[in-house]
């Protein structure tokens, strides 16, 4: 099976994950849009791949008020577009029991990037992919699904999110919490669009080798996990599989995580019918 998507959308391209998807998208043949904070990086793929099969747009999604432009000049820009994939995202370490270490400004700003702005994307942009003619999607990303360290989870709306949604990394409570909240979100937004041409899916990676983890430094964060391109092969043949759930993607065992995750869904699928049309 092929990836059933013409030109896809991809927030938090720059680099990661999102970068090493973006390449083998391109290398599939699909049309990618690659949206990032770092012009440079951005140019640099736009000139890698030719303007025929890459561009790109300057966004920061931390700036959440202006979501609905974006959205706006994206689609108006690429009325092709037929898969939104959100992928960014940002982690630090807070000890909970300092107040000195880090304050709530910083706090909600990562809870800002890793979840509000997920909430607000696919608020911007359902209206436009419930117009399309054929089927659409969205991905979500959730980082990082690492066994005893992060998770990871993808979504098609197209979005990251982690395992570390289903189990919390102590040292990293605001990466943890957002990540739970967006599995929390993706599963009610699923259920909102079963019966629409919209669907959503969720990647799971393992722990992976990128940026994300700088703040430990870079040589200790970026010698971490999978690298980056083999998880992004692992991902794209899922998603070729038409799997709305990928967990994992490295020789760690997952079976817990899996087993954890089958069970969550059936109680939700139970559960959802009677709670629709509680007012």
């Amino acid at each position: 099976m092929t990836f059933p998507y013409n030109h896809v959308l991809l927030i938090g391209a720059t680099s990661g994950i999102g970068r090493a998807i973006a390449d083998r998208l391109i290398q599939a043949e699909i049309k990618v849009t690659a949206v990032g904070r770092r012009k440079d990086r951005l140019d640099e793929f736009v000139g890698k791949h030719g303007k025929e099969k890459a561009n790109s747009m300057v966004y920061d999604v931390s700036v959440i008020d202006r979501i609905p432009r974006f959205a706006a000049d994206a689609t108006a820009q690429h009325p092709d577009i037929d898969c939104v994939f959100l992928n960014h995202g940002t982690q630090r370490k807070y000890k909970l029991t300092n107040p000195k270490d880090g304050d709530l400004v910083d706090f909600r700003a990562e809870m800002d990037v890793n979840f509000t702005s997920y909430v607000a994307l696919t608020q911007a942009f359902t209206p436009f992919l419930l117009s399309k003619s054929g089927s659409a999607s969205f991905i979500l990303s959730v980082h990082n699904l690492g066994v005893n360290r992060f998770i990871e989870i993808l979504i098609f709306f197209d979005s990251t999110t982690s395992l570390l949604a289903l189990v919390p990394a102590p040292r990293i409570p605001a990466y943890s919490a957002a990540k739970a909240a967006l599995n929390a979100f993706i599963y009610c937004l699923r259920d909102q669009l079963r019966e629409s041409n919209v669907g959503v899916i969720e990647l799971a990676p393992p722990l992976v080798s990128t940026e994300l983890h700088d703040y430990m430094g870079i040589e200790k964060g970026r010698s971490m996990g999978m690298p980056a391109e083999q998880y992004a092969e692992y991902a794209i043949q899922a998603l070729q599989r038409g799997s709305d759930e990928v967990l994992g993607g490295s020789v760690q065992p997952i079976d817990n995580f899996q087993e954890l995750v089958d069970k969550r869904r059936k109680l939700f699928n139970e559960f959802a019918p009677m709670l629709r049309d509680v007012e």
